[in-house]
Order: structure tokens, then C-alpha cells, then sequence
């Protein structure tokens, strides 16, 4: 592998505004992924073992808004009404479903300018287990999205329903 050692001093490439930004589009697409689906099916409906995509909504919108006000505050304890893991995000249609989306995009916003700027370079063990970088914490925040948002382009393929365009972020 070539030596990219010399890349380590060069200028840093996106602002933590241009990252929100970006996470910000792949959020509004999750969004329409979500309106797809039908109400009967958001819940119930699971191909090969795989979770409803309900309940991997419900996972994303608790790991972003828990993540995003541990690396403001340095809590990481899930908000009861979030906290997909304990069965205590309790969402149970879709209309529930997208407020609860919109109420958690609301918490990101308010608490991602609460985020020190230095703080995105600064060593964090996110949830009380997974120690890296604030920044590459939150890529994870947003390839998690991407890749159940994924699983649920396949769900709407297979239901006959053509899924959003993944590369319209507007």
C-alpha cells in the first residue's frame, strides 16, 4: 500500500457543517423511504430474518439522537422514549412513526450546535463501548442509516413499490 503519511498534515476537508449538512440529506431521504411504505407492511413485513423497518427506524432515531447529545454532553444514556433496545420506543403507525423522525431531527439540529468545535477531533467512548474519534462516530451515526435504509429499499422492491431515489437529498 502506497505511504499516505504525508496527507496527515494537509487541511482538514469538510466542516462539521458540511457533515451535518450531508447527514442531513441522507436523513430527508430515510424520511421518504419511511413514507413509502405502506401502513400495513412499515411494522410487519421482514424478508431472510431481518427486522421489520419500523424497528430499525426505531434504532437509527435512538442511536442519532442519543449519539448526537453524548458528544454535546458527555451522556450517553438513551432517552426512555428512544431507546429502541430496551422495547421502550413505543412509535406503533406511521404517522407516530414520522413525527417521532421529526421530533429526533429537531433534538440533532438543537444539540449538534451545542457540539465543541475542537470536540469533533477529540477520543469519546460513545455509549460506554465504542471508543473513537467524534467525527468517525458520526459516520457510523450516518452508515448505519445508510445501510438499514438499504434493507429497506429491498423491502419496497420486493413489495412492488419503487423507493425513493437515494441520491436526491433535497
Amino acid at each position: 500500500m502506497k505511504d499516505l503519511s504525508q496527507l496527515a498534515t494537509a487541511p482538514k476537508m469538510i466542516s462539521s457543517l458540511e457533515l451535518f449538512d450531508h447527514w442531513q440529506g441522507h436523513r430527508r431521504v430515510t424520511r421518504r423511504v419511511i413514507e413509502a411504505f405502506p401502513d400495513d407492511k412499515l411494522f410487519e413485513y421482514s424478508l431472510g430474518g431481518m427486522r421489520p423497518f419500523a424497528d430499525m427506524v426505531k434504532e437509527i432515531m435512538g442511536m442519532s439522537a442519543t449519539g448526537v447529545k453524548g458528544l454535546a454532553t458527555d451522556n450517553w444514556e438513551p432517552m426512555k422514549e428512544l431507546d429502541y433496545h430496551a422495547g421502550t420506543s413505543n412509535a406503533s403507525s406511521k404517522t407516530e412513526l414520522l413525527a417521532t423522525w421529526d421530533k429526533v431531527s429537531d433534538m440533532i439540529v438543537d444539540d449538534w450546535q451545542k457540539i465543541p468545535k475542537q470536540r469533533f477531533q477529540e477520543i469519546v467512548l460513545a455509549f460506554g463501548q465504542y471508543e473513537g474519534d467524534c467525527y468517525g462516530i458520526i459516520l457510523y451515526f450516518i452508515d448505519n442509516e445508510i445501510h438499514h435504509r438499504a434493507q429497506a429499499t429491498v423491502y419496497l422492491r420486493t413489495l412492488g413499490i419503487e423507493p425513493p431515489a437515494f441520491w436526491d437529498r433535497d
